[in-house]
């Protein structure tokens, strides 16, 4: 199975407790590409995902299957030349949220291939989403919740996107995406452009992309976007998977504390590894 994520090195602790999960619920190979970019004339931070990072990351999957694998893709050049200092680049969230619009661009993309924002967690075996046959649709993605009834009644999320490259390079829906991002600022920019450019898509149920309950025992994708929490008080909330603590104390979800407490053990080995070496230089 082929999976895309997208990031610099803060996305380091997404990545690994996302593949943990992932790896720890499926006997099939996992494939899985990294873009990430240097933007740092935008910020500091904005930093590739770190050489060292991959290469954890790749130790970690291997654990779980022999074939897996982690690769690192540097697409800073075609992020420049495509959307640097465009209209979107301040966006609502970070300049990588745009690095999937460049799939069709990077040599070697296989024909099929699942885009997981870094921000999602495994609840099964993702051969059950993954195995979806998109054929005739460009891709496979589920509502935006909040979205679906304040914008369009089909308005996807876009943080899973099962992507049929073929299609989509038939369509030119990319190239079409990419277009707006240059020329025309948008709200959402990137899920927007997606939307807006699409011929063909397949709408699935939200198991595979669910923005809302965190213990529902048939969840495939469980996403940990920004959560309107209405106990006590309304508010707006963005824990993250890797905020374990905050995982279980607000979000009151423990359905992955098997693959988190494994992430704590892995990071603490990484951590003890990256002090090691710094020690030796």
């Amino acid at each position: 199975m082929n999976i895309l994520l997208c990031g610099n090195e803060k996305v380091f602790d997404g990545a690994l407790t996302e593949l943990i999960s992932i790896t720890n619920k499926t006997k099939e190979a996992v494939n899985v590409y990294i873009f990430t970019a240097d933007i740092t004339r935008i910020k500091p931070e904005y930093t590739c995902i770190k050489d060292e990072q991959i290469e954890f990351l790749n130790e970690v999957v291997k654990l779980k299957n022999e074939n897996n694998k982690v690769q690192k893709i540097d697409v800073t050049d075609l992020y420049e030349k495509e959307f640097g200092n465009c209209k979107n680049e301040g966006a609502y969230c970070t300049p990588y949220t745009l690095l999937r619009l460049l799939a069709d661009l990077v040599p070697d993309i296989p024909e099929k291939i699942l885009y997981l924002d870094i921000d999602m967690m495994a609840g099964d075996d993702i051969s059950k989403l993954y195995n979806t046959d998109i054929s005739e649709y460009e891709y496979a993605a589920v509502k935006e919740k909040y979205g679906s009834w304040l914008l369009y009644p089909d308005y996807i999320n876009a943080g899973m996107l099962l992507l049929n490259m073929n299609k989509i390079k038939q369509t030119k829906l990319l190239e079409k995406a990419r277009y707006l991002i240059k020329n025309k600022k948008m709200l959402f920019a990137d899920q927007d452009a997606i939307y807006h450019s699409t011929t063909k898509k397949l709408l699935l149920s939200r198991i595979y992309n669910e923005q809302s309950r965190f213990n529902k025992k048939d969840t495939v994708i469980c996403h940990f976007c920004k959560r309107l929490l209405l106990k006590r008080y309304p508010r707006v909330r963005n824990i993250k998977q890797w905020h374990v603590e905050d995982v279980h104390k607000i979000l009151r979800c423990h359905a992955f504390d098997e693959d988190l407490n494994e992430y704590l053990k892995f990071k603490k080995q990484y951590e003890d590894k990256i002090l090691q070496l710094s020690k030796i230089n």
